[in-house]
């Protein structure tokens, strides 16, 4: 019986297409909110960089390596990027304007 051979025998292999914006990976899909177009994007835990975010929906923080998504507006570049937590997106019709904070929140 001869080995097996776990390399192709083809032609080279077509690099895969990458789209720069999309560093984190995940489905991109548009929704609309304020009268806006909005684009969202999910981010898995795993590939998250490791960099803490707040999210604009609680005021909370969204640790390094949390699941959660981000989103910004169609005509939006890379600063208006906000990272959310998935529900804080979902419930961002029914928050107040102006979030409270606890009493004890941190402050920065």
């Amino acid at each position: 019986m001869s080995p097996r051979h776990n390399r192709s025998r083809g032609g080279a292999r077509p690099e895969p297409q990458v789209d720069p914006g999309n560093r984190y990976g995940g489905v991109q899909r548009t929704e609309t909110w304020q009268g806006e177009e909005w684009y969202v994007r999910l981010v898995a835990g795993a590939s998250a960089p490791g960099k803490r975010y707040r999210c604009p929906g609680c005021d909370q923080e969204i640790p390094s390596g949390a699941p959660h998504l981000v989103a910004w507006p169609e005509y939006g570049g890379v600063d208006d990027r906000r990272h959310w937590h998935k529900a804080c997106w979902n419930a961002k019709d029914r928050r107040t304007t102006k979030v409270q904070r606890s009493r004890n929140a941190p402050r920065y």
